[in-house]
């Protein structure tokens, strides 16, 4: 792990590195409470931002290196191109071969319907973590330690209202994972 730290601080400038550290101890422990591997979910959160710092165009050049194709709905949607882009290092330039800890970075910012454990985790750690500030946030915190689902369900009809409320495209992750979740546990949403 200490790696992992030493990489991630030679990368990402010093808010982005607080972050990550941040959503680590935040995944560590949701994976205790839930359980998930925490050696896999300290990995996946402490890495999920880490091309966040990398401009639009690098971006770009790095897909296009690995010959990586946007479909419609990513490429109209750039703010979340890092965690794809972090989730494609992770695997081709690092070695990290886990599936779980490609799809729990590549999804961190959407979310997907089917969602495992892991990213799970790493979804509400980000939302969760020391360093976040914002409305509700309380609330959030307060449903991860009661269930994930519920959280997701919350933290994705926040994103969605404010996107909507921008007039901003939302992902089509998003919606499939807000409407499997609320389909499933549409009796026990009391927030």
């Amino acid at each position: 792990m200490q790696k992992l730290k030493a990489l991630a601080r030679e990368i990402l400038g010093d808010y982005r590195y607080k972050h990550s550290l941040c959503v680590a101890d935040s995944a560590l422990e949701l994976a205790k409470k839930y359980g998930v591997d925490p050696h896999k979910a300290q990995k996946a959160a402490l890495l999920h931002d880490l091309m966040k710092d990398t401009g639009q165009e690098e971006l770009l050049c790095f897909f296009e290196e690995l010959e990586i194709s946007l479909n419609e709905d990513d490429r109209l949607n750039p703010q979340i191109w890092h965690g794809m882009a972090a989730a494609f290092y992770l695997r081709d330039k690092l070695g990290i071969e886990d599936e779980d800890i490609f799809n729990a970075v590549y999804y961190h910012t959407t979310g997907r319907a089917g969602m495992s454990p892991l990213e799970k985790v790493i979804f509400v750690a980000d939302y969760i973590s020391d360093d976040r500030k914002y409305p509700d946030l309380g609330q959030m915190r307060k449903l991860a330690k009661v269930d994930l689902d519920r959280a997701i369900i919350y933290a994705l009809a926040f994103q969605i209202g404010r996107l909507a409320g921008e007039r901003g495209l939302i992902h089509p992750n998003s919606l499939e994972c807000y409407n499997e979740l609320l389909a499933k546990h549409k009796n026990k949403i009391d927030f």
